[in-house]
């Protein structure tokens, strides 16, 4: 029987000097488990207007459902101005506020979560207090749920970082986020052992049961009952590296609710990973013969 996620957060276009591209790690997680064979739905929202309806015709060309993405007609759809002038020093700003702030608590996205085999959030789409509230409640449903804990700043609340981590199953983070966490939970720095020492911590206090740890082209690993199992990572070709990490854990969940052994589960993840980071753009469209020749 094919497996049910429900994505909750951002939408938005990232507004680059020459031209627009969708975004929002969601919505990337979102688009690749759709390529993958599972049965999607996005819980988000847009503005009524251009930029929206833009928007929508994109998602429409991946056969994402649309019918739990709602429309506001008070704040316009979320954009991310990037400033690639100095490629060295990429500066953004995530614009607020946007219509994904606001996304209402709703009949049907609950029975939506209810009925899902898991439920995959980050930290940014709760800045606001509106969507927040949403989320704080859709993740008290009996469901897997996955945080990809995304932390961009000067957006990073350690007040709904540690709420959320409460309602964890799984964990994804990145290098860096390592390091903010480590610092915000006052672990010793003692190098390799890092990554073992965070996770043990975290899986102490939170019921979280598996925790993924990208290293970009470095690799990735996974905690998983006290062990960590590592991943060398596929070298290939980089296109650019955007969306790789959605990527990625959308191959992990594909496996994961699939029951395949971690490691295999981590490949998969890997390779999925790999190839995105070949194309351009966050989400390219692909199928699993694709994926097959990485590596």
């Amino acid at each position: 029987m094919t497996k049910k996620i429900v994505c909750f957060g951002e939408m938005l276009w990232d507004c680059f000097p020459d031209g627009e591209v969708a975004g929002g790690a969601p919505m990337n997680v979102a688009l690749n488990l759709k390529q993958l064979g599972l049965d999607v739905e996005m819980i988000s929202r847009l503005g009524n207007d251009a930029y929206g309806e833009k928007l929508k015709d994109f998602l429409r060309t991946y056969d994402l459902p649309l019918q739990l993405v709602q429309e506001d007609s008070e704040h316009p759809t979320g954009k991310v101005l990037v400033d690639n002038s100095d490629k060295e020093n990429i500066k953004y700003e995530i614009v607020e506020p946007s219509a994904w702030d606001f996304i209402a608590l709703t009949e049907a996205n609950q029975k939506s979560v209810e009925q899902a085999d898991a439920l995959i959030f980050g930290s940014l789409g709760v800045r606001h207090e509106v969507s927040w509230k949403t989320l704080y409640h859709l993740v008290h449903q009996p469901v897997l749920t996955v945080f990809d804990i995304n932390l961009r700043a000067p957006y990073i609340d350690f007040y709904k970082i540690d709420s959320l981590l409460g309602y964890t199953d799984i964990l994804k983070i990145n290098e860096d986020e390592l390091e903010i966490l480590a610092d915000f939970f006052e672990l010793k720095r003692r190098g390799e052992s890092l990554a073992k020492d965070l996770c043990d911590f975290l899986v102490e206090e939170y019921p979280i049961e598996t925790i993924c740890i990208t290293h970009g082209s470095k690799g990735a690993m996974v905690y998983k009952e006290g062990r960590l199992v590592h991943h060398p990572g596929y070298k290939v070709q980089v296109e650019d590296t955007v969306g790789a990490g959605d990527a990625f854990l959308s191959g992990f969940v594909k496996k994961y609710l699939e029951g395949k052994r971690i490691e295999d589960t981590l490949d998969f993840a890997s390779k999925l990973g790999a190839y995105v980071a070949t194309q351009k753009g966050g989400t390219p469209k692909y199928n699993l013969e694709d994926i097959k020749k990485v590596g």
